[in-house]
Parts: C-alpha cells; sequence; structure tokens
C-alpha cells in the first residue's frame, strides 16, 4: 500500500501547554487549543482544523465542477460546525455544512452541487471506513 503524501505530515509540541508546530511539504503552521481549554489561542485547534479541511476540499471541488460545466458562479461559501452526542452509549458525531451562493442558482444547479459537495474527497473519508495505527 503507497502513502497518500509524498512526505509525512511532521508535528511538534515543546513545553508550552497545547502549543503545537506542524510542518507539511511546504512550510509550517501552529496549532492550539482555546484559552478556556487551557491553551492560548494561538492558532486553529484540532477540531477547528478538520473542519477547515472540509471547507476547503467541499469548495475546491464545487470550484472545479462549476468551472468545468462552465456555469457562471463566481462566488460559493461555507458554514461550517459539529456537535457530539452520545445515542446508546455510542459518541456519534454530525457535522453542519452550509453552502450558500451571494447571487441566484437555480434548484436544479443546486441539487447537482449538493451531490457533489458530498463527492469531495474530505466528505468521503469523513464517512467511511478509518483506521488509525499508532507506534511508539
Amino acid at each position: 500500500m503507497e502513502d497518500f503524501f509524498e512526505n509525512d505530515i511532521l508535528g511538534h509540541i515543546g513545553s508550552q501547554k497545547y502549543l503545537c508546530t506542524i510542518t507539511w511539504r511546504n512550510g509550517q503552521y501552529q496549532m492550539d487549543e482555546p484559552v478556556d481549554k487551557g491553551g492560548k489561542d494561538l492558532g486553529m485547534d484540532p477540531f477547528s482544523t478538520l473542519m477547515a479541511s472540509l471547507a476547503g476540499c467541499t469548495l475546491s471541488t464545487l470550484r472545479m465542477y462549476i468551472d468545468r460545466k462552465e456555469w457562471i458562479i463566481p462566488e460559493i461559501n461555507i458554514s461550517l460546525n459539529l456537535y457530539q452526542e452520545t445515542l446508546n452509549g455510542e459518541l456519534t458525531t454530525t457535522i453542519r455544512r452550509s453552502i450558500t451562493f451571494p447571487e441566484e442558482v437555480s434548484a436544479e444547479i443546486r441539487e447537482r452541487l449538493l451531490i457533489i459537495a458530498d463527492k469531495c474527497p474530505i466528505s468521503k473519508l469523513l464517512k467511511g471506513k478509518v483506521n488509525i495505527n499508532t507506534t511508539l
């Protein structure tokens, strides 16, 4: 089985509570926890980063499709949030994703774009079975 990334995504944390440095092929960014969770809010928290991944992937997938169809939709907006609840002893996470357009888009095109949004790779990953193999 071949790795998805040419180079691993790297993470590092020092002694400053919750402040992580994440390195990918083109640079670095910081992740942190909000102040109310003991961090200093110096970067996006892990849940926000996950939502940002879904937002970026959804928007890019929709843009590619719209451009290929040569539809005139100059702008796409997205809003995401999530909540978790325990149902029958099992933790369930629900992500709310709302896609809007500042200009009128026909019902037929909206219906098609709703299907395409679910085909973005991060949507598919989140809806599929994920295994995490951890080593020390």
